[in-house]
């Protein structure tokens, strides 16, 4: 390895504005141009609302100390820096960070200022071998603010802030360091100057340049070897590595210099790789071609690239896709092994036993209410779909229920012996009142009852394999006493019974009950019938389908790995180890946005169907959420982990609808009291001319709506500011 040596000298490149020239600058320059009263004046201007006087601000580079004609890009960067610059935007927030920072954090700070905006700017010392998703989550970890990931490759500047802004200061931010040849030392790019080192199969690689949307290059070239007839035999070399060249630069933004770092060399001399990366990019670029474009999704998601098709598939018809990668601790393990077809019933029948072992946390929704993870969940699909797969993830969460179970029931059943076998005058045994939090979904309403009483408070669990022997089991009376108990435990309500009998249990408890069942298409509906629909069960249940098996090739299932099973049992004991109230503000934000999204829909279409299920969806979505976050571990809710409670919200909305829309739709028609359509593929107010009447709206529902229904929509529209009145029959649109 080469000597190397610390210097003070040229740390940063300082330009007069974001397109500017990028020149080498000192402690001295940096530090003199946030002193000039300008900045401040510029600065403080910006923060009242001068959005157009930002891009007037002069800017430094926080990941390199030169580039090459002072022109600020990737391929031109001389002197990298291993830093990483992270950029909190939550507001006020930056006395907070620092002291945090101050007092432990994970990797070394070099600065901490407050940016133009009252946001967080954090410069760290970038450790070798850590990628800047890495850094990102252990100073997410370390601040419990969520750090934006545009601020990390080696041309990105950053606006000057004037000097007051500054709250932490390192003297190694003005340290670089320095090989004999007076070049930014660095271990990767160290092999990059010596041709004969690197080996057959590498990657001559500038730091800065190691990844494509966070994946690296090293990552997308095996996988196309892989899709491609493997590496390069002797004889075929340059004709491969040319194709690959060809494929590769439309993700290296065309550019030669890049495709020269990224590209492996099997051998090949900088002039040899030089010929074959100018004879591809001579030809007209097209575009990502739709192979590589495949090993992008298949390595950002995180799933087989053989599965691919099937993902855009299942995208298509349920409107979402399963970021397998973002997905934390026992959700990511739970979908290994499972086709990507599947990937969402999975999801879906796991939620209920993990809300099940989070029973000790209260949350906050939206609407101000503390909310528990009550969850109920069915996955229904034909016969011989492979309903399964759910079962065996389940079976994996469970076991701690089973284990514990097993020692309580063992407990009951020799009290139950000691009492059947006393004597005629001898004192009956004392009931052990034993926690058994797995119950049959085949229960009857009285152990129930009993089981309840003996929870100490916690939820109990059922998971059933077959929904249409729980039909069977329950009579008509015992299935709607069900439905009361199912519907009261979303929300920990009250129940009971009261017999004047000791052969059956009486009393009043809260009801926590999570459940998942599997079942026929055929058993669902007879479950929720038409008659009942509009009873709430339908609309605090998640469902989930299993993907269409009909003519289809036999799946391909793998097996979880010890490893994986044992990371599970790590996430059970997690979610069991939070108990009280647990603040997730950012997340009933986006949920709360979520909701009022659906709420315009429905309210454009006139669509009862969907404004009915939208409100308990994003209940759903939100508590799926709340298991996220804990999973996670994180301080704060995670982009990723919104993004999951938002897709769960989305697809149980559709996949409620689809399964009891008719049905309750045609409940709403024969009330008569609404107008009704469902399943619109476009709204009834934008099919309105800009001006209209009463008539226009009539002839569109063609006779569906009462005249009380039609004053109540136009009511709904006036008082959301949608439309105004002109006379006294005609209505104008407002812009929205």
């Amino acid at each position: 390895m080469e000597k190397t040596m610390i210097m003070t000298m040229k740390f940063t490149c300082i330009g007069k504005g974001h397109g500017a020239p990028c020149l080498p600058a000192t402690k001295e320059d940096w530090e003199k141009l946030r002193r000039e009263p300008w900045l401040a004046q510029m600065c403080a201007r910006i923060e009242k609302g001068d959005d157009e006087l930002k891009h007037r601000l002069p800017v430094w580079t926080p990941h390199c100390a030169e580039f090459k004609d002072n022109h600020r890009a990737i391929a031109d960067a001389i002197k990298p820096l291993n830093r990483l610059m992270l950029d909190f935007d939550e507001k006020g927030h930056t006395d907070e960070i620092c002291a945090r920072l101050l007092e432990k954090s994970p990797l070394v700070p070099l600065l901490i200022e407050e940016s133009v905006r009252r946001g967080t700017h954090v410069l760290v010392e970038l450790p070798e071998g850590m990628t800047p998703e890495q850094a990102q989550e252990l100073m997410q970890e370390a601040t419990g603010f969520m750090p934006d990931a545009a601020v990390k490759d080696v041309s990105r500047c950053i606006y000057m802030v004037p000097e007051d802004h500054t709250k932490y200061v390192n003297p190694k931010l003005f340290e670089i360091y320095l090989g004999t040849d007076d070049t930014a030392f660095n271990k990767d790019t160290a092999g990059c100057a010596e041709k004969s080192s690197v080996s057959q199969n590498e990657s001559c690689v500038n730091p800065c340049q190691k990844e494509f949307k966070g994946i690296p290059y090293t990552s997308i070239i095996s996988e196309w070897w892989r899709r491609n007839g493997g590496e390069p035999a002797e004889g075929e070399r340059n004709v491969k590595l040319h194709k690959l060249a060809v494929n590769l630069r439309a993700i290296c933004d065309n550019k030669k210099e890049v495709l020269m770092q990224v590209m492996p060399r099997f051998g090949l001399s900088d002039a040899e790789l030089k010929s074959v990366v100018d004879s591809a990019c001579k030809e007209e670029p097209k575009g990502i071609s739709k192979v590589m474009q495949g090993i992008i999704d298949a390595l950002e998601f995180g799933i087989n690239p053989d599965e691919i098709e099937d993902a855009e598939a299942v995208a298509e018809e349920t409107g979402v896709k399963v970021n397998v990668k973002a997905l934390p601790i026992g959700l990511k393990q739970s979908l290994v092994g499972v086709p990507v077809s599947m990937h969402m019933p999975t999801l879906v029948g796991i939620m209920p036993i993990c809300g099940a072992y989070a029973d000790g946390v209260e949350v906050e929704y939206c609407d101000g209410n503390i909310h528990h993870l009550g969850l109920m969940a069915i996955i229904r699909g034909e016969q011989a779909s492979n309903k399964s797969v759910v079962k065996n993830a389940i079976d994996i969460w469970k076991r701690q229920f089973d284990e514990e179970d097993a020692l309580a029931r063992k407990r009951e059943e020799e009290w139950k012996e000691r009492k059947k076998g006393r004597k005629a005058n001898e004192k009956a045994p004392e009931d052990p009142h034993v926690l058994i939090r797995q119950v049959p979904v085949t229960v009857s309403c009285s152990t129930l009852l009993k089981r309840f009483k003996n929870s100490g408070g916690h939820t109990l669990y059922s998971f059933g394999e077959e929904l249409d022997t729980l039909r069977k089991t329950n009579g008509a009376g015992s299935w709607s006493s069900k439905y009361d108990i199912y519907r009261l435990s979303f929300d920990r309500g009250e129940w009971g019974q009261d017999y004047n009998s000791d052969a059956a249990e009486s009393g009043v408890v809260k009801v926590a009950y999570n459940w998942t069942m599997l079942g026929t298409n055929g058993a669902l509906r007879k479950c929720f019938k038409s008659d009942n629909i509009e009873n709430g069960l339908s609309s605090r249940v998640m469902l989930a389908e299993m993907p269409d098996s009909s003519f289809s090739k036999m799946p391909k299932f793998g097996k979880r790995s010890a490893e994986d099973e044992t990371k599970i049992q790590e996430a059970v004991t997690q979610l069991r180890s939070f108990t009280g109230v647990i603040d997730v503000p950012r997340l009933r934000k986006a949920i709360e946005a979520w909701v009022e999204e659906k709420r315009v829909e429905a309210a454009k279409d006139i669509d009862h169907v969907k404004d009915t299920y939208r409100k308990r969806a994003a209940v759903i979505g939100f508590r799926c959420g709340v298991i996220f976050h804990l999973l996670s571990g994180a301080a704060r809710e995670t982009k990723a982990c919104l993004d999951f409670a938002l897709m769960m919200a989305e697809y149980c909305l559709k996949q409620q609808i689809k399964a009891f829309g008719e049905a309750l739709e045609s409940q709403f028609v024969d009330a008569r009291d609404e107008c009704i359509r469902y399943g619109s593929n476009h709204s009834i107010f934008d099919q309105l001319s800009p001006a209209f009447t009463m008539d226009d709206l009539r002839s569109l529902k063609r006779g569906f709506c009462s005249e009380a229904g039609l004053r109540k929509i136009i009511s709904r529209w006036y008082r959301d500011k949608w439309i105004e009145k002109t006379d006294k029959t005609h209505w104008k649109k407002l812009t929205m």
